[in-house]
């Protein structure tokens, strides 16, 4: 079985990841996690968490979500349906490009991953109805041990693609601070 294809993204630590298919009559076989070919790579991690996200509606937002050492999260991240837009924002101090944001289109037909090291905010937008992800970490979740930033600051100026209403958004990720307060406040993590 040929393994997968690991592709370094423009912010280092985060790679995306496809699978290759193995295809009969039955349907197929898509291998989407190798021990081998993530330590060949360097990114292989003991993953100690996973959860599944269920998102309803197309153009919902979610995040930016950062959590603060030594709670950080490296992350694999896996489309099971729909589409979703993945964004992830270089939160990690005395970085090159701390505050450079990059993004990954996860799709079902597509069956890719992302790879994630500690130290980025995590946002995502959903671009199909029902979109189930699964997120593997290496660290275990603990609530009220993050913060977030505004899902369309300006400095850091996303780019949502087109959305033609303003997005279904949590209370809570809406009311995040702007990039300039998190610096302000944490300085990064």
């Amino acid at each position: 079985m040929r393994k997968m294809k690991i592709q370094e993204m423009k912010l280092s630590g985060a790679f995306e990841i496809t699978p290759t298919l193995n295809v009969d009559s039955r349907g197929f076989l898509a291998r989407t996690y190798d021990q081998d070919t993530f330590n060949n790579a360097k990114i292989d991690r003991r993953w100690v968490q996973e959860s599944w996200s269920h998102t309803e509606n197309k153009f919902t937002v979610r995040g930016l979500h950062v959590q603060f050492s030594p709670y950080t999260e490296t992350k694999l991240v896996s489309i099971i349906n729909g589409k979703m837009m993945w964004v992830i924002v270089d939160v990690r101090k005395g970085s090159d490009t701390f505050g450079e944001w990059d993004s990954v289109l996860l799709s079902s037909e597509e069956r890719n991953s992302l790879f994630v090291e500690r130290g980025f905010a995590h946002g995502c937008l959903s671009l199909t109805d029902n979109c189930d992800l699964l997120l593997k970490s290496d660290c275990e979740f603990i609530e009220g041990k993050g913060t977030g930033i505004l899902w369309n600051d300006p400095i850091i100026d996303i780019d949502w693609g087109e959305m033609h209403k303003k997005p279904i958004i949590s209370e809570r990720d809406d009311a995040y601070p702007s990039f300039n307060d998190f610096i302000m406040n944490y300085g990064g993590i």
